[in-house]
């Protein structure tokens, strides 16, 4: 489950610092006299680029700002379109939208994530970028996506929300693709209570984006910043100090968290590997998922439903699959025009691996009696 688990005296620690090195300096730049050699925001960032092996890093004020952010870096503007993946999260495509470019969504395969051959099939002449979601913590096919983007000279955005420690042939979820975004928000696995991450390789669109959030500020050192240099408008998504504070603290825990993670879902696995009725995810080869769920899926969308009926009444709950998909499943965003639904037919290939899947959240503080309980469940609904 989520860093919150984790939040201790370690984070108040660290938030004392902005009041007792920083005089209570809550904004990320400049009041550099005030606030002696207290720079939240900074720190995080140049710690988040080294533990994850990256170049640049950008801190922002949630998921949702850096995948905004991360489409302005890169020049999407009007008449453009950005593809995304059917399975996600509605702030995908929301920033797709706020960008002013048009979305469109692709079905998933057995990953529950792109599907290489759809994508090939929407993409136009209009296409100018795909933002591949690593859902629920697990990547997808993306040799094949990285060749497909490479081939036909469109960016790739990673929206790592999900996908925090995961790699992919040994590299780090979101460095994979030009830009990684990544969200804080309080139910993912390292949290600031809101907030976001940008990395880059790239430092040309590092520096845009990091213009960009900030209303378009260069932060030139040659002047004060009241007289700074741009060359673009902006927007604001920054990170405060708050935020930056709690996020260093939360980095530190990163390697603990992950690993009794890996271990909680292990012994979940061990415990239901037995049934042939029932088949976990796809996890493409040379790889490693972020070990924040377990999804595995049954004949039909009756046992699915059955399943997690059963498990709720034993004090347990699924995490998005299935009662949040409405939430996650573009298939049922009528409300977004302009995604323009009727043309794509309502994903019905990706809704047919939905249905029949479950997925469970993996806590760091996990119940002793939950494998179990998950195994028993599985038994009883067959």
């Amino acid at each position: 489950m989520p860093g919150f688990e984790t939040i201790n005296q370690k984070e108040l620690n660290q938030i004392k610092k902005i009041f007792t090195v920083g005089k209570g300096v809550l904004f990320r730049s400049g009041f550099d006299k005030l606030r002696g050699k207290s720079f939240q925001v900074n720190e995080f960032e140049k710690k988040f680029a080294k533990k994850f092996k990256s170049k640049y890093a950008l801190a922002v004020s949630s998921g949702t700002a850096a995948l905004r952010v991360a489409l302005a870096a890169i020049g999407i503007s009007r008449n453009d379109e950005v593809i995304t993946q059917s399975f996600t999260f509605v702030a995908t495509v929301e920033a797709i939208i706020e960008s002013g470019a048009k979305p469109v969504c692709s079905e998933i395969d057995h990953t529950l994530n792109m599907c290489p051959y759809d994508l090939q099939k929407k993409i136009t002449k209009n296409t100018k970028a795909v933002i591949l979601v690593h859902m629920l913590g697990s990547p997808g096919y993306v040799s094949k996506i990285r060749n497909i983007c490479k081939k036909k000279k469109i960016y790739l955005i990673e929206d790592t929300a999900w996908g925090i420690g995961g790699k992919y042939n040994n590299n780090f979820l979101g460095t994979l693709g030009e830009i990684g975004t990544f969200s804080f928000d309080f139910a993912k696995t390292i949290t600031t209570g809101e907030g976001g991450m940008l990395l880059f390789s790239n430092k040309k669109y590092y520096l845009k984006a990091k213009a960009w959030h900030d209303h378009g500020h260069e932060n030139n050192p040659k002047v004060p910043r009241w007289e700074d240099t741009r060359s673009s408008s902006g927007f604001n998504f920054r990170m405060t100090e708050l935020q930056g504070a709690v996020g260093i603290s939360q980095l530190k825990k990163f390697d603990n968290i992950y690993k009794k993670h890996r271990k909680n879902k292990d012994l979940i696995i061990n415990k239901i590997k037995k049934f042939n009725e029932i088949e976990l995810r796809t996890t493409p080869k040379n790889c490693r998922d972020a070990p924040e769920s377990l999804i595995f899926s049954f004949k039909n969308k009756k046992l699915a439903h059955k399943f997690r009926q059963r498990l709720f009444k034993k004090g347990y709950s699924t995490k998005i699959l299935p009662e949040a998909l409405t939430w996650h499943f573009a298939g049922k965003w009528s409300h977004m025009k302009e995604l323009n639904l009727k043309k794509n037919n309502f994903f019905k290939k990706s809704q047919n691996y939905l249905d029949r899947f479950v997925s469970l959240q993996i806590f760091y503080n996990m119940d002793k009696k939950y494998p179990q309980a998950i195994e028993q469940t599985i038994k009883e609904i067959l």
